[in-house]
C-alpha cells in the first residue's frame, strides 16, 4: 500500500485521554510507508508507544501545548513508495520539471548523496541478508518436489524455457498489511500437465524482487538475472543489488558471475537479450531519505563476460523505471513509458508518468556505437500508466499488459487499474488495442439457435440481434479474517463475459475457462511460449488494502478468443492485517516477515488461522502459566525479536517484542493444552 497520501493529519484530541499525551518538543520518527491515513490509527500507534522519540525532525508536532478539544496538527514528510512505479509523495498541478545544461552535473551530485545516505542502510541489512544465504547454503543437494500454486506476489519474473514446455518463476515480494516478505524461491510450472514444482538448487541468489530475468538457449538453456532489491521486514529500509546470477538450466545450478565495471545497484530496471550481449537500461536507487533515476545503458557479453557501458548519440529518454524494453524485428531496442519522481521542492516530490517512446539502434550494423532516436507511433496508444507488464509474441510484437494510473491532487490519490491488452507492432510502428472474438463454439450455438428461433421469440430471448451492452462482473473474495473483497470488471462485447454458461455437452476444454478475463492490476508476471501468453500474479488495491494476487491465465496469441483461467484466486491465500493490530502479532509472522522460510510458505497454503501454535517454538506445558513459560523460554524469544528488530534496536524494544510474541504463543496454546485434557 501506499503511504498516507495527504502531508498533513490535521483531527482534534477530543478523547480525554489525549490530554497531556505530549510533552513539549516531542519528535516522532517517520510512520512506515503504508497505513491508512485515518487520524485514530496515528493516535493509537501513538498512545501505545509504537512510534519511538528521537531526536529528529523526521515528523514534528506543529504545537507544544496539548489540551483536550484542540486542533492538533501532524506533518508526515514524503516518503518513498514500496514500488518504482507509484506515486507517494505530490507538488502542485501544473508545476514543470526544470531541466538546463547542468542537469547531468545534477544527477552526479545526487547519485553521489543517495549512495552515502544509503550506505548504512545497506549494511544493516546486509547482515539480515547474510543470515538467509547462510540457511540457504545448507541445501546440499537439488530437490524437486510436487507443490501447490506457488503463494501470492508480484515483482517476481516469470519466464518461459527456451527448449522445454516449462513457465520458471523466481523470487518476488508479498505485503499482508504490517509486515514484508521477499522470496527466492524458485518455481516451474509444467505447460502440459498444468503443475508446479518447486526446486531447491544449492547456491541460490539472496531473496529479491523487482530483479530483471533473461533467458537465452545458450548450453541447454540459461537464465541471467541482474539486480533487485530486498527490503526490510517493515518495509523501510531497501538494499539494492547490482549482482549478476546464472541458473544452468540443464544441469540446475546457480553461478554467480563476478565481473567489475557494470552497473550500480538498482532494481525497476529493464534487461533484454540482444544477439550475444545482454543490454541493460534505467532502473531507480533509493534510500530512506533520497533516490535518483536511471538512463544509462550497460551491455553484457555473454562471450567474455564482461561489462561495457554505452555512450548513445542523440537524445534519449530521460531516467525512469518500469518502463518497456523489448528487441523489434529490426534488430533496434525499444523503449516506452515508465515512472520516474523528481523533487520540485524540499520534502515535496512529483511523480511522472511517462509516455514517450524511443529506440536505440546499432550505428551500420555495428555493436558499439548506438543512437537514439524518438519515435512516435501511430494507432490506438495504450492510456498513460505505469507498473504495466511486457513480453514478445512469436511475431516480435510487443505485447503490454494492465498497469495502473494514479490521479493526484493536493491531498488524495487514487488508482484506475488496467487489464487491457496493448500491442505495438514494431514493423509498422503502429499501436493498437487487443481485441477477442470470444470462443467459436459459442459462435456456432448463437447461430444454431438463431436459425430454429420460433415466431415471436424476444431478443432476450434468442440472444439478440443488435450489439450486446457491456457487462459488468462482480466477484466477491472473502478471506480469511472474514474481510470481503469486491472485483469489478466492465467485459465489453468483443472482450469475454457476455457469453452464456457453457452446455453440460461442451467440451472439457470449454469448461475449464470461466469466461472471465484476468481483473485488474499491475505488477503482474507475463510469459509467452508457444504462442500462448501466460499471465501470474501481480496486484491491485481495494481501499486501504493491498490485494496480491497468485492466479494464473493464459491467452491464445493465434486465436485471439477468449483467456483462460489455469489457476484461480485462492482466498484463503488473502491475509490482511491491520498495522493498528499490534506490531508483533505472532510468532509466525515474525519469522516470515524477515524474508519468508521457503519450507514455512511451501505449507502456508495448508495452514490456518491457528498457526500460531508453531511446533518450533517452545511447547507449553501442562498447568504452565505465562510468566514460569517466559522465563523458561525467554532466551529463545529474545533471539527472534533482535533478528526480526534488528541489530540497532534498543534493548527494551527487544524485550517488548519478544513477550509479545512469547505471550502470542502461550495464548494459542492454553486451549490446545484445555482441550486435549478433554
Amino acid at each position: 500500500m501506499r503511504p498516507p497520501v495527504s502531508h498533513f493529519l490535521a483531527f482534534k484530541t477530543s478523547h480525554p485521554e489525549f490530554a497531556g499525551v505530549l510533552g513539549s518538543g516531542y519528535i516522532l520518527t517517520r510512520p512506515e510507508t503504508r497505513g491508512p491515513a485515518d487520524p485514530k490509527y496515528w493516535w493509537s500507534r501513538l498512545l501505545h508507544g509504537t512510534l519511538e522519540k528521537r531526536t529528529g525532525s523526521d515528523v514534528h508536532i506543529a504545537r507544544r501545548s496539548f489540551l483536550a478539544g484542540q486542533n492538533i496538527i501532524i506533518h508526515f514528510p514524503p516518503v518513498a513508495s514500496r514500488y518504482p512505479f507509484r506515486t507517494c509523495a505530490m507538488g502542485k498541478k501544473g508545476k514543470k520539471e526544470k531541466k538546463g545544461r547542468g542537469a547531468e552535473k545534477t544527477a552526479a551530485k545526487m547519485e553521489k548523496k543517495v549512495s552515502k545516505r544509503s550506505r548504512k542502510e545497506e549494511e544493516d541489512l546486509e547482515a539480515l541478508i547474510a543470515h538467509f544465504q547462510t540457511l540457504d547454503a545448507k541445501k546440499t543437494q537439488v530437490t524437486e518436489t510436487p507443490c501447490p500454486p506457488p503463494s501470492p506476489r508480484l515483482n517476481a519474473s516469470l519466464s518461459a524455457h527456451p527448449e522445454k514446455d516449462e513457465l520458471i518463476l523466481f523470487g518476488g515480494e508479498y505485503f499482508n498489511g504490517q509486515k514484508t516478505f521477499m522470496y527466492n524461491e524458485l518455481y516451474i510450472y509444467s505447460i502440459r500437465k498444468g503443475t508446479w514444482t518447486k526446486v531447491d538448487i544449492p547456491g541460490p541468489p539472496p531473496r529479491r524482487c523487482a530483479h530483471q530475468a533473461v533467458v537465452v538457449p545458450q548450453g541447454g538453456g540459461q537464465l541471467w538475472i541482474f539486480g533487485g532489491e530486498f527490503a526490510s521486514p517493515d518495509g523501510e529500509q531497501f538494499y539494492h543489488y547490482k549482482d549478476l546470477w546464472v541458473l544452468h538450466l540443464a544441469t540446475k545450478t546457480w553461478e554467480q558471475i563476478r565481473s567489475t565495471g557494470g552497473p550500480s545497484g538498482r532494481s525497476g530496471h529493464r534487461m533484454v537479450a540482444w544477439k550475444r550481449q545482454l543490454i541493460l537500461f534505467g532502473g531507480f536507487h533509493e534510500s530512506t531519505r533520497d533516490y535518483i533515476y536511471y538512463s544509462d545503458v550497460y551491455t553484457f557479453s555473454l562471450d567474455t563476460f564482461l561489462w561495457s557501458k554505452l555512450s548513445p548519440s542523440g537524445p534519449g529518454p530521460t531516467p525512469r523505471s518500469g518502463c518497456l524494453m523489448a528487441v523489434t524485428p529490426q534488430g533496434s531496442i525499444a523503449i516506452y513509458g515508465g515512472y520516474s519522481k523528481q523533487r520540485v521542492k524540499k520534502d515535496v516530490d512529483k511523480g511522472t508518468q511517462h509516455s514517450d517512446m524511443f529506440l536505440l539502434k546499432p550505428e551500420d550494423g555495428g555493436e558499439d556505437k548506438w543512437t537514439w532516436t524518438r519515435v512516435n507511433p501511430s494507432g490506438v496508444k495504450p492510456t498513460v500508466r505505469s507498473g504495466f507488464s511486457v513480453a514478445v509474441a512469436p511475431n516480435h510484437q510487443i505485447l503490454v499488459f494492465g498497469g495502473v494510473c494514479d490521479e493526484e491532487e493536493e491531498e488524495h490519490l487514487e488508482g484506475s487499474f488496467f487489464n487491457d491488452l496493448y500491442i505495438y507492432d514494431a514493423a509498422k510502428s503502429r499501436w493498437f488495442a487487443a481485441q477477442l472474438k470470444g470462443p467459436k463454439s459459442e459462435k456456432k450455438r448463437r447461430r444454431r439457435g438463431k436459425a430454429d428461433d420460433p415466431e415471436g421469440a424476444t431478443e432476450e430471448e434468442t440472444g439478440g440481434t443488435s450489439a450486446p451492452e457491456p457487462l459488468e462482473v462482480i466477484k466477491e473474495v472473502v478471506s480469511e479474517d472474514g474481510t470481503v473483497i469486491t472485483i469489478k470488471q466492465v467485459l465489453t462485447p468483443s472482450g469475454l463475459g457476455v457469453q452464456p454458461p457453457p452446455k453440460a455437452d461442451d467440451s472439457a476444454s470449454e469448461a475449464s475457462s470461466t469466461g472471465q478475463e484476468p481483473c485488474p492490476r499491475s505488477s503482474a508476471m507475463l510469459a509467452v511460449k508457444h504462442g500462448l501468453l501466460y499471465v501470474y500474479g501481480g496486484m491491485f488495491e481495494a481501499g486501504d488494502r493491498q490485494v496480491t494476487l497468485s492466479d494464473l491465465y493464459c491467452l491464445d496469441l493465434h486465436k485471439m478468443e477468449e483467456w483462460k483461467t489455469l489457476v484461480e484466486m485462492d482466498p484463503k491465500s488473502q491475509e490482511w492485517l491491520e498495522e493498528s493490530d499490534s506490531e508483533e502479532d505472532s510468532s509466525s509472522d515474525e519469522e516470515g516477515a524477515e524474508g519468508g522460510d521457503e519450507d514455512q510458505e511451501e505449507d502456508s497454503s495448508e495452514d490456518s488461522a491457528e498457526e500460531g501454535a508453531d511446533p518450533q517454538h517452545p511447547e507449553v506445558a501442562h498447568g504452565e502459566q505465562y510468566e514460569e513459560y517466559l522465563s523458561r523460554t525467554e532466551q529463545h524469544w529474545l533471539k527472534l525479536a533482535r533478528n526480526h528488530v534488528g541489530p540497532d534496536a534498543k534493548e527494551k524494544k527487544v524485550l517488548r517484542v519478544a513477550q509479545a510474541m512469547a505471550k502470542a504463543c502461550f495464548d494459542d496454546a492454553v486451549p490446545d493444552i484445555a482441550q486435549a485434557k478433554h
